[in-house]
Order: C-alpha cells, then sequence, then structure tokens
C-alpha cells in the first residue's frame, strides 16, 4: 500500500476539533512542513498535545501565534511568550505535565494502560482534580493515559513501508506519540528503499505509520 502524501495532503487530513499529537523538542525533531501547511489550511480549535510550543517563527508556536489552538498540553512553553500571553488573557487553555509524567502518559495511552502511578506533582497545583491512589501506604497521584486522533512525528530515516530510525532530537517523543493516535503521519528527512534499514535498527514500526510525507 502506498503510504505518500504531500505535506498539504497531511495537513488536510486534520479538521476543525480534532487532539492532535505533535512530536519533537523546541522545535527539533518536529514535523514543520506539515505544521506550516496547517497554518495555511486555517484548520482551528485544535487540541494540541506536545512538549512545548516552540518558538513564535517556528514549530508548534506558528500554530499558536495563528490562533489555531484552543487547548495545550505540555511540560513547558517558556521559550514562547505569546503562550503565555492567551493563556494569561483566556483565550487559549493549557494544561502541565511534568516531562517525564507527560511522557509516560503518552506511552500509557498507546500502551492500552489505565494511566500511570506517580508521586510527581504531590502537594503541587498539579494534583488539583486528580485521584490519589495509596500502593502499600505510599501515596501516589493517577494520571490518565493521553491518546490523540492524529499523531504527526518527526524521523530521521524513514523506508517506503514506513519503518522510522530516529537519530539525536528526532526521536523526542515521536517514537511514543507513534502509538497514540487512530491517525499517524511521519515526515522523515530521508526515504530509503525497503531493506535498506537493518530489523534490529527500527523503532518504530511500519504497522503503527499510516501516511508518510515525501
Amino acid at each position: 500500500m502506498d503510504k505518500f502524501i504531500t505535506a498539504k495532503e497531511a495537513a488536510a487530513l486534520i479538521k476543525d476539533g480534532m487532539t492532535v499529537m505533535v512530536g519533537g523538542f523546541l522545535a527539533n525533531g518536529t514535523p514543520n512542513r506539515i505544521i506550516e501547511e496547517m497554518e495555511k489550511s486555517g484548520v482551528k480549535d485544535l487540541t494540541i498535545i506536545c512538549n512545548d510550543t516552540g518558538y513564535p517563527d517556528r514549530g508548534i508556536g506558528r500554530l499558536v501565534v495563528s490562533g489555531q489552538i484552543k487547548h495545550v498540553i505540555a511540560s513547558h512553553v517558556g521559550t514562547n511568550p505569546v503562550t503565555g500571553e492567551k493563556m494569561n488573557s483566556g483565550e487559549m487553555k493549557v494544561t502541565f505535565y511534568p516531562q517525564g509524567t507527560l511522557a509516560e502518559c503518552v506511552r500509557a495511552g498507546g500502551a492500552g494502560l489505565g494511566g500511570v502511578l506517580t508521586r510527581t506533582g504531590l502537594g503541587t497545583i498539579i494534583e488539583e482534580g486528580k485521584e490519589k491512589i495509596m500502593v502499600d501506604g505510599v501515596e501516589y497521584l493517577l494520571e490518565k493515559p493521553l491518546r490523540a486522533d492524529v499523531a504527526i512525528i518527526g524521523g530521521t530515516i524513514c523506508d517506503e513501508a514506513g519503518n522510522i530510525v530516529y537519530k539525536g532530537t528526532t526521536n523526542n517523543f515521536n517514537q511514543l506519540m507513534a502509538a497514540a493516535a487512530d491517525l499517524v503521519i511521519a515526515e522523515p528527512e530521508q526515504i530509503v528503499k525497503v531493506g535498506e534499514i537493518a530489523p534490529e535498527q527500527v523503532h518504530t514500526p511500519a504497522i503503527f505509520i499510516d501516511k508518510i510525507v515525501k
């Protein structure tokens, strides 16, 4: 099955009101061509699950500035002052997770787990509205799994079937998010023939990837 599409076609698969996971870290390893086409498409009212909101001119930050996001779920927004401005004005909702907790909640969503037990966040605003569970006399927060309608991810090398290898910063959240969405679109840096990636080098198997941006 031919999985190849253009970045514009990828953006067209993302509809108003969807929840979208976006891989990468500070626009590194982020599928930036897809984001640029999303900005052009005018898709709106998005819930974005990501590590951070990039910069005003790069990465997810472009969608923040253009007003296409209604809710951000992230661990860090400090590099994009527009995020803070919109959060403080009430124009955009921001939900914070400790970075490790965010990663584990995405992993739980991909693995079909019912949640993650963690002590991180106890006694802080992070625990507000969340269930607490005692295990052997120790109190934990129950953090529920995160999933999305669509995940757009980066990658270093991808074969024509969709097997992906990550190197360096392209591994930030991309591997986890590839398992935690109903539709997964990859934007790799390099595409090779099937068989050019050794099986033991594959980080994300092709079965997780629905579309590949040329």
